[in-house]
């Protein structure tokens, strides 16, 4: 029998490693973008810049992907597709990291817990697989799954751009919005000098045409 610790091991290791991602992609792609530019003039780092918000609802929406390949794995024992396309994938991308901090000579996020945890937990899961004898993915449909992570992690950024853009402004000239509260505010036509109702100035008003009034009957 898979053990669970194969199967939701795999949300553990992921959670351990965007960890790190979370903490520190958006400051990462601002604070670097300088360097990459000079070293690799040909990549378009600032369509690669995230904001943090834009990192919170990306790691987000991979971790509900993740917890859904975990949960297959622990229902059929490990033997879902999903779930082995998913562990394919996590491992793959740990070596990216490394790649990727190798490119750069420097620091990449999750660089760190790349080759501590996401590789060495994905060697150590597969072993377990064929140790337990569970018919593992290989060939046409282990490449498959393979290819499928670079399209599930453009979908998910996708989705975390379309979330976190900004409204776009009103068009310029175009007149505001009516509201409940300027529709209240706005006078009526021809009332724009008429004093308020109820007022100091309507009291003296209306004083004052009473004494004319009554002046006009004495005279």
């Amino acid at each position: 029998m898979v053990p669970s610790a194969v199967t939701w091991g795999l949300l553990a290791a992921w959670a351990v490693h965007d960890v790190e991602e979370l903490a520190t992609m958006a400051g990462w792609t601002r604070s670097a973008r300088p360097r990459l530019e000079e070293r690799l003039p040909w990549v378009p780092w600032e369509r690669l810049e995230v904001s943090q918000r834009h990192v919170n609802v990306a790691i987000g929406l991979m971790g509900g992907v993740m917890a859904g390949a975990s949960a297959l794995g622990a229902r059929t024992g490990g033997r879902s597709p999903v779930f082995q396309a998913a562990l394919l994938g996590f491992g793959a991308h740990g070596v990216m990291h490394l790649a990727q901090a190798a490119v750069t000579r420097g620091y990449t996020p999750g660089a760190v817990t790349a080759p501590v945890v996401v590789v060495p937990f994905s060697v150590w899961a597969w072993r377990r697989l064929r140790a337990e004898g569970v018919p593992v993915r290989t060939g046409a449909s282990g490449w498959a799954g393979l290819a499928a992570l670079p399209v599930v992690l453009a979908g998910v950024h996708t989705a975390a751009h379309a979330l976190t853009r900004p409204r776009s402004p009103e068009p310029e000239g175009s007149p505001p919005r009516s509201t409940a509260a300027t529709r209240t505010a706005a006078p009526s036509p021809g009332t724009e000098d008429a004093p308020p109702h109820g007022t100091a100035a309507t009291r003296t008003a209306v004083a004052g045409r009473r004494w004319w009034f009554r002046r006009g009957r004495r005279s």
